[in-house]
Parts: C-alpha cells; sequence; structure tokens
C-alpha cells in the first residue's frame, strides 16, 4: 500500500490521514496480497484501520442506544398507563434533533470533533445511569425520566451532525459512497438487535439492566475515538462569528444547488412520505389484522428493517460506481410504488415482501442522497450542513409523528400512505442533483 500526492494533501500537522502507514495496514497487506478493491464499495471503506475502529465502535453504541430507546417506551407505559407520557419521552427524545442540530453542527466546525464526540457520549452515559437509577423505584419519577431523555436527546443533536463530519474525514474521496452505505447499514442493523437485545435484557433481569447496558455501551465509542487520530480540519481565520457563523449552513445550502436540492428533497420525504413508520402498529391492526403485541408484527417491522439495511447496503455493493443523481430518482419512484402496494395489500404474506420492498428504496434513496450529499461539501462548513440533515431526516420525523396520528384519525392509514406515495411521485423531477460548477465555498 503506497501513500498517493493526493493522500498527502490530507496529512494534518501530525501526518496522520486515513491513508497513514501504519502496523495495521501491514497486516492487511500481509492478509490480502495484492488483492484490490472497487473504488466506492464497502468492502473499499472497510480497508481504512481508522473507519473500520470508529464504524464497529458506533455499531456497537447504536445497539444501546436502541436498546433503551424501545424498552424506555414500553417501560413509561407500563408504570404509568399513559400514552401521553410516552409521546412526550419520543418528543423528548427526538426535538433536540430539530432545533439545536444547527447548534451541534456548529461546535463541529469550531472544536475538535474526536474530543467533542468523547465529551457528548460521556454526557450521554451518564444520563443513561440516571435513568437506571430513576427507574429502580416503584414509582419512577416522570420529571426525572423527562429531564434525562431531553438531556439524552440534546446529546444526540451534537453527536449526529459531529459524526457525520467525522465519517468522510476517515476514507479517502474515491471511497466516501461505500463508507456512507456502511454508516446507513450500521444505524439500520443496530435498530433491528439493539431492540431484540433489550427486551430479552428487561424480560431476563429487569429493567435497569437495559439502561445500564446502554450506558455501557457508550464506551465502545468512546474507546474507538481514544484509539484513532484525525486529519485535522483546516479552520477559516477569516470566518464569520456569532449569528453569521451559526447560519453557515444554510448560506451553503442556498450557494450550492446540489446541496440544497439534497436537503430539501430529504425533508419533504421525511416530513410526508414516513409518515407510516410512526403508524406501523395501527397499519398492522387496520390493514392486515395483525396484532401490534404479536410475533407476526415483529416480523413485519423486521422485514421492513431487513429491506432497509439491503437498500443501505446496496450503495456500496453492487450499485457502487452508478449514478447516485439517477439512483436517487429512480428510488423514489420504486418507494411510491412499493408504498402504494403495502398500503393496498390486506394479506399478511404479501404484507411481509412488500415492507421489505418499501425499506429497501427507502434507504437506498437516503443513503444516496447522503452520499451526493457529503461528497458536495466544503470541510470548513460540514458540520453546519450535516446539521441541516439531521433535522431534515431525523427532528421532522418528531412533526411527522405528531401530523400522522391527526391525519390517520381524520381519514385512514392507507390513504395518509397513499398521500406519501404521490409525495414521493412529485419529488422525483424536484431532486435535480445533476452537477453544476462548484461555487466558491462559503465561508466558516
Amino acid at each position: 500500500m503506497t501513500i498517493s500526492a493526493d493522500d498527502t494533501a490530507d496529512l494534518g500537522p501530525e501526518g496522520n490521514s486515513p491513508n497513514d502507514l501504519c502496523w495495521e495496514d501491514a497486516e492487511d497487506a500481509l492478509l490480502e496480497g495484492d488483492r484490490t478493491f472497487a473504488a466506492g464499495t464497502a468492502r473499499a471503506a472497510l480497508r481504512y484501520p481508522t473507519f473500520r475502529t470508529v464504524f464497529f465502535g458506533a455499531f456497537l453504541s447504536n445497539i444501546g442506544s436502541w436498546m433503551q430507546n424501545i424498552v424506555l417506551g414500553a417501560f413509561a407505559f407500563k408504570t404509568t398507563g399513559s400514552p401521553v407520557f410516552v409521546s412526550m419521552l419520543t418528543f423528548a427524545q427526538l426535538v433536540p434533533l430539530l432545533f439545536l442540530s444547527i447548534v451541534g453542527g456548529t461546535l463541529a466546525d469550531m472544536f475538535d470533533r474526536r474530543k467533542l464526540l468523547i465529551l457528548v457520549s460521556i454526557e450521554q452515559t451518564v444520563f443513561a445511569l440516571g435513568i437506571a437509577w430513576i427507574a429502580t423505584s416503584p414509582n419512577p419519577s416522570r420529571l426525572g425520566l423527562f429531564g434525562c431523555t431531553l438531556a439524552i436527546g440534546i446529546g444526540q443533536a451534537v453527536y449526529a451532525p459531529t459524526f457525520g463530519s467525522v465519517v468522510p474525514q476517515l476514507v479517502d474521496k474515491k471511497d466516501l459512497a461505500g463508507a456512507v452505505s456502511l454508516n446507513s447499514v450500521n444505524m439500520n442493523l443496530s435498530r433491528v438487535i439493539g431492540p431484540a437485545i433489550g427486551v430479552a435484557i428487561y424480560a431476563a433481569f429487569g429493567v435497569s439492566w437495559v439502561f445500564i447496558g446502554n450506558a455501557f455501551s457508550y464506551l465502545f465509542i468512546i474507546g474507538a475515538m481514544l484509539l484513532v487520530r484525525l486529519p485535522e480540519v483546516k479552520r477559516d481565520p477569516t470566518a464569520p462569528t456569532g449569528v453569521r457563523r451559526l447560519l453557515g449552513g444554510f448560506v451553503a445550502a442556498r450557494e450550492d444547488h446540489v446541496v440544497g436540492r439534497s436537503l430539501l428533497t430529504m425533508t419533504g420525504f421525511s416530513l410526508f412520505c414516513l409518515c407510516f413508520i410512526t403508524q406501523m402498529p395501527t397499519l398492522a391492526e387496520h390493514n392486515l389484522g395483525i396484532d401490534p403485541k404479536s410475533g407476526q408484527y415483529g416480523f413485519l417491522y423486521a422485514s421492513f428493517g431487513l429491506g432497509a439495511v439491503i437498500g443501505a447496503l446496496s450503495i456500496g455493493t453492487f450499485l457502487s460506481g452508478r449514478s447516485l443523481e439517477r439512483i436517487t430518482r429512480i428510488g423514489l419512484g420504486g418507494f411510491a410504488t412499493a408504498l402504494t402496494l403495502f398500503a393496498a395489500v390486506r394479506s399478511p404474506l404479501i404484507a411481509y415482501p412488500a415492507a421489505l420492498l418499501v425499506g429497501f428504496f427507502y434507504f437506498g434513496t437516503v443513503t444516496s442522497l447522503a452520499t451526493v450529499l457529503q461528497v458536495r461539501l466544503d470541510e470548513r462548513v460540514r458540520g453546519r450542513v450535516m446539521a441541516l440533515w439531521v433535522m431534515a431526516f431525523g427532528g421532522t420525523v418528531s412533526v411527522a409523528a405528531l401530523l400522522s396520528g391527526y391525519a390517520v384519525d381524520a381519514t385512514s392509514i392507507t390513504i395518509v400512505m397513499l398521500v406519501g406515495a404521490a409525495v414521493a411521485v412529485a419529488l422525483i423531477p424536484f431532486a435535480n442533483l445533476r452537477d453544476r460548477p462548484s461555487p466558491t465555498p462559503a465561508p466558516g
């Protein structure tokens, strides 16, 4: 393995880069010989030792987060019997992504991203232990649960855009599609594994151990960050300060056609097309006659999750090297078709493969959009633009969840899904992500 002239351009002051030669590289060379990997594939991304370390650390940490996310709602409902309180906890967990991610992105562009990830992971560890302590009480404090959940959500509003900014630093630009693909797989696979482990621990040892397990899982990402070195991000000494710095992501989105269209497409897709996800129990019961507490429902949701994993992985495997702009448009059309089928079916046997198809096109589209965005961004403003991505992808979920409940009550889950399919079709011509000459990078 050699370092090219392009690689040396990314070296920080200590000479550290994703391509630095080290003992792990020597081990890889010994094991893999002269084998090469196609650029942009998941396998190509995994050949970077730093990426592997961060990827697996984040994966194990995300499993813990999903253990807590699922069990916390069940525990809150069991102890309070209040659906409203369960909704409040979901709101506390997600709303910081909508309103505070822009602050997190600004911090990611101002400070050492590695240290920032360590600090917010420690903060989330402390409040996960706080939930575990509160859960030991026979009459858990609602205010305490809400406060700790909100604190973890605030930490996530800093963590998400910062981690999104770190991923491109771990691989060469030519392999970024594979890295983003694996990052999406990380998110979806942990969403499948985490709840299964969390429910098993809840049943066998009690709910507090689930939250303790989540607190322990943060040690994996903390350890990964302590083990790696990242290239230094060059700061612009002429960058604006105050509110102008905070709004740097919006400036980049306004000045760059591709960045702006990517963010707006994701916002519309997340807000109008994904309402069915939060209403999956309603869909199962009303359309398919499936009890949300049954194994059939678990298999339905697992089918959707498996499709999402395959869709995300496809961008870094058999679709690698294809036009991501075209894949995004095809993905929107495929999603609209699959969602229409999912809305129309009334047989569980047909619903399972339909759910898998919806998941496949859903996260294939999201991963394509994320990759187009990441490749386009200037490093100096990456954190603030990724904050807008977190708001578009994750923050709008809290709004969509709220709106979908009223919409389903007023119409039906089928109509809500068909509206989502129609919006996905309308987004196809809007998602014009064809490259134009890069404008002058936004200041900051």
